[in-house]
């Protein structure tokens, strides 16, 4: 609970989308079959990872990776929304708010750190290939991931700390349909500038500076593909990065557009939509894309469904 001069806040109030009633229902709809498909497709993908032993490889380990936080972000984002809307009560205990917002900080930070080390990996596989598995072993790959990890779960602790200790001003009302930290810091009542500077440094560390990261990888991959004669072995190298930028282009953009917008430009309801291509249609589209763009995934979707039919029942086949 966060104790103001007058009052003890023990809960919050979401206003959501109450502004626009007649699309409510449209967008509930909506949200709860981005999240299904959200759930279905990553679970698929971690599965094949898992059971395709040809799928055991470094990219395959970062994309299991990005698959288990896309799980977790939606659901800490979307489901408070979902189970309020089938309730009837827009509510959330203060306790329930931190935890949501520590999680859906977490897993967004920790995309945002693995996104570029995925850059990199794909940066040495193509630029630099017969050192590849020297390079990027088993070991390498693992301490990758928990450093993304790591960089994610303490940045977004520190965020969140910083938010919920500030004393608010007995408004516990938040215009958002999640407990997002930009929305909850607008109810303090006290100086904000420091925990904005925080916020700030935390949002340059793991916003620009992955992007330039993953953008310094990638002019180097083309460079190098470029120089590729092979017309089948380039059009195989454009193929594996087209589903990587696609990616980093949708959730660098709206990320940007959420954490690093102008101070002049303050839309609460376009940060909700924001909000929902965040949270709900870019962990839904990252499966999708990297399916649909990577012939191996296709084998061993068709592998899965051979062996165990019951699976072509979840699974449409591939043409």
């Amino acid at each position: 609970m966060v104790t103001t001069n007058s009052t003890v806040i023990s809960d919050f109030i979401f206003l959501g989308f109450t502004h626009y009633p007649k699309v409510e229902v449209t967008i509930f709809v909506a949200c709860l079959l981005m999240y299904l498909v959200t759930l279905l497709g990553n679970i698929i993908l971690i599965s094949i990872t898992i059971l395709d032993s040809h799928l055991h490889t470094p990219m395959y380990f970062f994309l299991s990776n990005l698959s288990f936080l896309d799980i977790w972000y939606t659901s800490s984002a979307l489901t408070p929304m979902l189970a309020n809307f089938v309730s009837g009560k827009n509510t959330i205990s203060f306790s329930g708010c931190a935890t949501q917002m520590y999680f859906s900080l977490a897993m967004g930070s920790t995309e945002c750190v693995l996104l570029s080390m995925m850059a990199y990996d794909r940066y040495v596989a193509i630029c630099n290939p017969l050192r590849y598995p020297v390079i990027m072993n088993k070991r390498i790959c693992v301490q990758i991931a928990a450093g993304s990890w790591v960089t994610g779960c303490l940045t977004s602790l520190v965020e969140t700390m910083s938010v919920l200790q500030q004393s608010l001003c007995g408004n516990n009302i938040i215009d958002h349909f999640a407990c997002e930290i930009l929305a909850v810091l607008k109810l303090v009542c006290v100086d904000t500038s420091k925990v904005q500077l925080i916020m700030l440094g935390i949002s340059v560390l793991l916003l620009p500076m992955p992007m330039v990261l993953i953008c310094i990888s990638y002019v180097f991959i083309l460079s190098n593909i470029l120089r590729i004669t092979s017309a089948d072995g380039s059009s195989k190298a454009f193929s594996t990065c087209a589903a990587h930028l696609a990616v980093v282009v949708l959730f660098y953009g709206t990320a940007l557009s959420m954490y690093l917008k102008p101070s002049a430009v303050d839309s609460q309801e376009i940060d909700k939509f924001m909000a929902l291509v965040y949270a709900g249609l870019t962990p839904m589209l990252n499966p999708i894309i990297y399916s649909l763009r990577n012939k191996e995934v296709k084998m061993a979707v068709k592998k899965l469904m051979i062996r165990n039919p019951l699976c072509a029942l979840l699974i449409p086949r591939s043409k």
